[in-house]
């Protein structure tokens, strides 16, 4: 029986695994936030907390972006054998057949759920359904294209809650913008990072196709274009105590640089990678820093 659990309790950190539970973790608590701080700001607290529209969309999120970390999962198999052995031991306790049952599952799933909003929404996760598929199938391998399209899907999930929200201001926008672009910068170490695996799978990233350095010199780009997007930011928008994230994020970011360019190992890469993420996870904790008096007043 203790054997018997042990296998059942590896196959559920198999899963969480390969679903990325941390990131959709992380997904969830800024959809809430967003949705609280700035969609959503002038709605009582309660209603944003309770909205069962809301809900069901956050939750249609979830299973969306768990079918697709598994059908990236399924065909990275091989890379993650070569970039990642320790994870792809963890990830293969569940069988191919299984994550394609369960990723079949949970876009069925997404879709009956949004059945019960309306068919804009169904439509809406079909679309972004077949969009993670058809890059994970086709476009991943591609360079530049391959990133962009990570990266603009990663931050496809807030336009549902846009779309609930009806709130289009320029704002939103331009902040959209500045997270596109670091979401942009972690896929250029990303593929650094993972440069043996798709050299050995001919997978035609940046630094493969292109080589180290200019993978480096658009990661310096878009980190320019990131502090011209501050600047804007905090010239024409009021952004309460959360002007100390964008500051923290510029400094962050130009260490980035400073690193990338005398980086040549995976291990190297990996720090820089993780220190991207962890500001990506400051990013959006500080999305309360925009008005922390927001939570009482709702409140009270």
């Amino acid at each position: 029986m203790p054997h018997q659990n042990k296998h059942t309790m590896l196959k559920i950190l198999s899963i969480v695994s390969v679903v990325r539970g941390y990131n959709i973790a992380l997904i969830v608590l800024a959809q809430y936030l967003a949705s609280i701080f700035i969609m959503g700001h002038q709605i009582p607290l309660g209603h944003v907390l309770f909205d069962g529209t809301l809900a069901l969309i956050i939750l249609a999120t979830v299973g969306a972006i768990a079918s697709g970390y598994i059908i990236n999962n399924f065909y990275d198999e091989e890379k993650d054998l070569i970039n990642r052995p320790q994870k792809f031991m963890l990830d293969r306790m569940v069988s191919q057949k299984t994550k394609l049952t369960l990723y079949f599952a949970l876009n069925f799933g997404v879709l009956a759920l949004m059945s019960f909003v309306s068919l804009r929404a169904v439509l809406f996760f079909a679309v972004y359904i077949f969009s993670i598929w058809f890059y994970s199938h086709k476009i991943k391998k591609q360079p530049v294209l391959g990133n962009l399209s990570s990266a603009f899907l990663s931050i496809t999930p807030f336009f549902a809650i846009l779309l609930y929200f009806q709130n289009f201001n320029l704002m939103i926008f331009i902040l959209g913008f500045y997270l596109f672009l670091i979401l942009s910068i972690r896929e250029l170490i990303k593929d650094l990072e993972n440069i043996k695996g798709d050299l050995a799978l001919n997978y035609r990233t940046v630094p493969v196709v292109y080589g180290e350095n200019a993978a480096k010199i658009m990661i310096t780009v878009l980190v320019l274009l990131n502090a011209i997007t501050t600047g804007l930011v905090l010239y024409y928008f009021t952004m309460g105590l959360m002007v100390y994230f964008f500051y923290g994020s510029f400094i962050a970011l130009t260490a980035v640089v400073a690193l990338v360019w005398p980086a040549h190992s995976s291990q190297h890469y990996n720090r820089i990678h993780n220190m991207v993420k962890a500001l990506i996870f400051s990013g959006v904790i500080s999305i309360m820093l925009l008005d922390p008096n927001l939570i009482l007043n709702k409140i009270f």
